[in-house]
């Protein structure tokens, strides 16, 4: 006799269903299937398995859940410290002297939680994060039930939790061991830029890196003047000397790159090198445009991330893809660039190969986890839905996200967080602006 199909934990039911990958598919009619945390099963609704629970999703798209590829996640405390300021005034004369301030373990706790918490409601599944105390980061994406990529901030000079870059670089060995089988945090090497980590420190950090076969996460190429003074200082582009040091490569993390010349191109496709493209950011801080479909065409992964709130200001990854999507056009100078489905793959699977997630996460595929988002688009300013994908790209912000799932696990229903109080974040946060600003001291 035939074995009986296992019930399925969870059928979910929309109007529209898009992998993904395949590449600009959209499926009516069909359902998916989640069990053990898994997808399970996809296909016509007809011929679907039985489920414990099946919920029906009138005028509702499910995608893959959101990956952010580049964030600063307790950096949401210091949302609006500091704006309107070029990128060096910005960081040398606020940002560092706030980080040397106020930021401990309490401050990462607090501010990760508040960016967790953001995230999700807006469709993330899954973030980069490159901030100080990253063991305390990793404690919040462990009891909040999102996946993460965690990087150790890596610098020549001391930085809060670590006193040396030899002491953050034992750090991240010691995080990388003990974290090797969570099943949804990875940790990365961060080092923090070219201008703030020498060829020396560069060099152990590669050893680490290949002993490990651990990503690496460095913001590249931010701005003009990052390369202006770097071909001043020793003529050489920060790109070509990461090549001549051995870091390019498919582990590499490649964040902003706003300057990418002929040499640069050849180097990040020989290398397979992934770009990390943060639009909202770099056209705040007025710090150039990424050449999202030049990238693109020539065969580069580009992904997309927010960024931190401290520079953005908000951690809304459809908003950016939509931003990204419309200033891909401008760029080239073309409006077929980064048409909307090649903008929700940059926001998802492309999101997680740069990880180095795309075996886990990114598409709807079975034997993939269950990383979901559920998007309402039944509101007036979403109709009539000729195409959802166009309409969740171009018209549709993150309000509406309605359902979330990690890992099978549903972190967000009705709009509402399933794991987090808003309220108390809500107030912990004023509490902290309240102590940040002055006001009650």
């Amino acid at each position: 006799m035939p074995t009986a199909t296992p019930l399925l934990d969870l059928l979910l039911v929309p109007d529209w269903l898009v992998p993904v990958e395949p590449a600009g598919v959209v499926l009516e009619g069909h359902a998916l299937g989640i069990r053990d945390g898994q997808i399970a099963w996809l296909g016509p609704r007809e011929r679907a398995p039985q489920a414990r629970d099946v919920r029906t999703l009138p005028d509702c798209l499910l995608t893959p859940g959101l990956v952010n590829a580049h964030g600063h996640a307790a950096m949401a405390l210091f949302r609006g410290l500091a704006d309107d300021l070029p990128l060096m005034t910005w960081l040398q004369e606020h940002i560092w002297p706030a980080e040397g301030r106020w930021v401990d373990e309490a401050f990462v706790r607090d501010g990760t939680d508040l960016a967790i918490a953001e995230q999700l409601k807006g469709g993330i599944t899954c973030f980069a994060d490159m901030y100080f105390y990253p063991r305390e980061a990793c404690d919040r994406v462990h009891r909040s039930g999102i996946r993460a990529q965690i990087a150790v901030p890596l610098l020549d000079f001391p930085i809060p939790g670590a006193r040396s870059p030899d002491e953050a670089l034992h750090l991240a060995i010691e995080l990388f061991g003990d974290l090797r089988h969570h099943p949804r945090i990875s940790i990365a090497l961060g080092p923090h830029a070219p201008y703030t980590v020498s060829d020396e420190n560069l060099e152990k950090i590669r050893v680490i890196a290949d002993q490990l076969d651990a990503p690496l996460h460095m913001h590249i190429h931010e701005t003009a003047s990052e390369v202006e003074q770097a071909l001043k200082d020793n003529g050489e582009r920060p790109l070509a000397r990461l090549a001549r040091l051995g870091l390019l490569g498919p582990n590499l993390q490649a964040v902003h790159m706003t300057q990418v010349s002929d040499d640069d191109l050849a180097l990040l496709v020989e290398s397979n090198t992934s770009v990390i493209h943060c639009p909202e950011s770099n056209l705040k801080l007025a710090s150039g445009f990424c050449p999202v479909e030049r990238l693109w065409q020539a065969g580069v992964n580009v992904a997309v991330g927010t960024d931190g709130a401290a520079s953005n200001n908000d951690l809304d990854l459809l908003g950016e893809t939509r931003t990204a999507a419309l200033l891909a056009k401008a760029v080239s100078g073309s409006a077929t660039a980064l048409d909307a489905h090649r903008a929700l793959r940059m926001a998802t699977l492309n999101g997680a190969r740069a990880l180095g997630l795309e075996a886990i996460t990114g598409s709807l595929e079975v034997g993939k986890s269950a990383d979901l988002a559920i998007f309402d688009l039944s509101g007036l300013a979403q109709q009539p839905v000729h195409d959802p994908v166009s309409q969740l790209i171009y018209a549709t912000g993150r309000d509406c996200v309605k359902d979330v799932w990690v890992a099978g696990q549903q972190l967000v229903e009705d709009r509402r967080l399933t794991r987090m109080d808003e309220a108390a974040l809500a107030a912990n946060a004023r509490a902290w602006g309240a102590r940040i600003g002055g006001r009650n001291e």
